[in-house]
């Protein structure tokens, strides 16, 4: 027997969604600035399903999502974080909505490094994706000030004692694509990690970009400073391991 979807009061999804407190989102309905599904709606506690639903809230075009999971192409030049020190924030290239309800990035990248970034208000999630334990590569393109050497390359597979850490950390696959760049895998997260660990070979990161996650690439059409929802293959994919 098929279970029933439960609807929710318009200002309830459109407080779930980042939209503002109930208060604030019972007003955007009050003054004629929601549409659900290209019809305005006039009523903020008329019932609706979260299922499929499409949102226009202040000319702003939205689709209902419970948790969101997105990927955010990150260009150079700007902080993984809230509080930012020296650069402006990813978050401030993101609708305001997503702030508001509380995303994160799933691991940061430095304010030079670009790519694959991924976002999400789900902590379980950010944790699985984060966590050693969980095995999922992370792919870096590195571009290395000089040249590469055979051995450098070895001794990054075989493991590199970072300065501050006595435990070694090795990465999981180095191709090497000129004499200037490697594609290098990784399943940690520690600070700085692809560049101290090619400082540690004798050798130093010119430019770095991660375009891999698990089995999930970078889409090729998405400009840098912009995002998409996920869907639920790609989610599958971002739990697997590059081969």
């Amino acid at each position: 027997m098929a279970t029933s979807i439960k609807k929710l009061p318009l200002d309830k999804i459109l407080f779930s969604q980042g939209f503002g407190t109930r208060r604030h989102c019972n007003n955007l309905v009050l003054a004629d600035l929601v549409k659900v599904n290209d019809v305005l709606i006039e009523d903020p506690q008329e019932l609706f399903s979260p299922i499929d639903l499409k949102l226009t809230i202040d000319g702003l075009d939205w689709e209902f999502h419970e948790k969101a999971y997105i990927v955010f192409n990150k260009p150079t030049g700007y902080e993984c974080s809230h509080k930012t020190k020296h650069h402006p924030s990813v978050y401030g290239l993101l609708p305001a909505p997503f702030v508001e309800r509380g995303v994160q990035c799933v691991g940061r990248l430095d304010q030079d490094t670009t790519g694959l970034l991924l976002i999400s208000d789900d902590g379980q999630f950010i944790h699985k994706m984060t966590s050693p334990k969980k095995n999922i590569g992370k792919v870096y393109q590195i571009t290395t000030s000089e040249q590469l050497k055979s051995a450098q390359i070895e001794h990054l597979l075989t493991g590199v004692v970072l300065d501050d850490d006595p435990s070694p950390c090795n990465a999981v696959a180095c191709e090497q694509i000129s004499d200037f760049q490697i594609n290098m895998t990784i399943v940690e997260g520690r600070y700085h990690q692809v560049k101290r660990m090619i400082a540690a070979v004798g050798n130093h990161v010119a430019q770095l970009h991660r375009f891999q996650i698990g089995e999930y690439t970078l889409p090729n059409d998405l400009p840098e400073g912009e995002w998409r929802w996920l869907n639920t293959e790609e989610l599958l994919q971002l739990s697997s391991n590059p081969s």
